[in-house]
């Protein structure tokens, strides 16, 4: 592997932003098909890929959506052309055989139900992590966040299922002014470690 040119490393970590206004530029169902086709190459434990994305885009879904948003999270993410719901599903473990398949009995490894909370959850977190890479090397701009009742959420979209919500990310072109300052972060030698 070589390095990437510099003008992908600002796309995608050193210009990129998160934003908190939109344009009213559509993303069309290609464009969400190639980000799930980015992102689920991302690696997981045991590749048991717990992720589960429901993009809302309809009105009919926003306002679906709408009532378990926060105050500070509402306008802006109803302004958004897509909003994901990043879950998990905890019963990803079912999937293993197929996805793991020269370990069989990898599903079982998951049976404690603390450690498949954590499993789905941690993975899921990845996964949503690449979605905000795949969806900045499409061009597009992200809006992660939390500031949502998970269990009202959960209630309205994923009511008899195993699937949980983890975090929220609104996609599309955002606009300037709905940029904050950049804010710092940790230099090296306060975030890390060399053993």
């Amino acid at each position: 592997m070589q390095d990437l040119a510099d003008p992908i490393l600002d796309q995608l970590f050193r210009q990129a932003r998160s934003h908190n206004a939109w344009s009213d530029t559509p993303i069309d169902d290609a464009v969400l098909e190639r980000l799930y086709d980015l992102l689920k190459w991302g690696p997981t434990s045991a590749n048991c890929g717990p992720g589960r994305f429901v993009f809302v885009r309809s009105p009919e879904a926003k306002e679906r959506l709408a009532p378990h948003l926060s105050r500070a999270n509402r306008e802006k993410t109803m302004a958004a052309p897509v909003c994901v719901i990043v879950a998990y599903d905890l019963d990803f473990a079912e999937q293993l055989p197929r996805l793991f398949p020269h370990d069989p009995s990898a599903r079982h490894w998951f049976g404690d139900p603390t450690v498949r909370f954590e499993t789905a959850l941690r993975n899921s977190s990845l996964q949503g992590a690449y979605l905000i890479m795949a969806a900045r090397s499409l061009g597009l701009d992200c809006g992660p966040m939390s500031g949502f009742d998970n269990a009202a959420l959960d209630e309205a979209f994923f009511a008899g299922t195993s699937w949980r919500s983890n975090f929220l990310v609104a996609l599309g072109q955002g606009r300037p002014e709905g940029v904050y300052p950049r804010n710092p972060r940790l230099d090296f030698n306060e975030a890390c470690q060399v053993l």
